[in-house]
């Protein structure tokens, strides 16, 4: 007598559930992994966001390099002189007013 079961057997069971397990496992780890499309995603902002950063300080950079060399032996720039002997001595001439 051959007995025919319509429910599948246990080792096509055992198979697709691998199956989907470890399907399910490589596409969580290609979303939200170390190396997933998430993580991409913050890596390119935190990039642009060192960019910006990096630009902000060249710029910073120029402006001290012009105003050492504007304070050089070479380029004596009065005006900027006077500033720096106020700001950093309190220097103040007598016909002016400081208020504070």
């Amino acid at each position: 007598m051959n007995q025919s079961s319509a429910r599948p057997s246990l080792g096509a069971m055992v198979y697709f559930l691998l199956a989907f397990t470890l399907g399910s496992y490589f596409t969580f780890a290609a979303v939200q992994g170390d190396y997933g499309v998430f993580r991409q995603v913050e890596i390119a902002a935190e990039a642009e966001e060192l960019q910006a950063e990096r630009d902000a300080l060249a710029a910073e950079l120029a402006q001290m390099q012009n105003r050492t060399k504007r304070l050089s032996d070479e380029f004596l720039d009065i005006d900027l002189l006077d500033e720096q002997a106020r700001e950093v001595l309190g220097y103040v001439r007598a016909d002016e007013v400081v208020i504070h």
